[in-house]
């Protein structure tokens, strides 16, 4: 941690922190990653029909399918990878994947870490903001020093740090701190000194 804080030295203002852009991995499209629960629904074959986790190395097992990559695709994609799986064994099969306990891929995550109520590792969401992920985390602890929080972003594939002033975004409403975030975001907030 205090690598990782001394390499964020050379802060820059969040005032200058690039906003979220369309590109690859900013997608509203989920994807599936491992911790997600799927529910895999084959119409007119409850036998079938299963909700299942995704394993760590982002797998699932069903029945006459068999073990099968789940992490990485997005849910209308998995479906129609099972229902041609299942084409040998159901006549006209018709499947529907619905994530829930949405964990998503680690590089479709934001994380919070440090002086949060609940330091988490989040689900990215499109159009996610620094309020947003602090709502999610419960806000900051009573000994955060949320004005020197730092968020670390991949640019270039480069780490790139940005200044957020968290205690004026949430305890003086200082919109212009609400930067948004991206997947693969670490937001660090700070102990505060004594």
């Amino acid at each position: 941690m205090l690598v990782l804080l001394a390499g964020c030295a050379n802060v820059t203002p969040a005032s200058m922190a690039p906003t979220a852009t369309a590109n690859p991995q900013s997608s509203s499209e989920y994807l599936v990653g491992p911790g997600d629960v799927l529910e895999v629904f084959v119409w007119q074959n409850m036998e079938l029909t299963r909700t299942t986790p995704v394993r760590p190395d982002g797998r699932i097992g069903l029945p006459l399918v068999g073990e099968m990559v789940a992490a990485g695709k997005t849910p209308l994609a998995l479906a129609a990878e099972i229902q041609d799986k299942l084409r040998p064994f159901v006549k006209e099969p018709l499947v529907t994947v619905t994530p829930g306990g949405f964990a998503g891929l680690f590089s479709q995550q934001v994380r919070v870490i440090g002086e949060a109520a609940q330091p988490s590792a989040l689900p990215y969401r499109s159009a996610m903001t620094v309020l947003d992920a602090m709502i999610q985390v419960g806000g900051l602890t009573r000994f955060a020093d949320g004005d020197r929080a730092v968020l670390v972003r991949q640019v270039a594939g480069q780490p790139q740090s940005y200044r957020v002033r968290l205690d004026t975004l949430i305890r003086d409403g200082d919109i212009s701190q609400n930067v948004d975030l991206q997947p693969g975001d670490i937001l660090i907030i700070p102990q505060r000194y004594f």
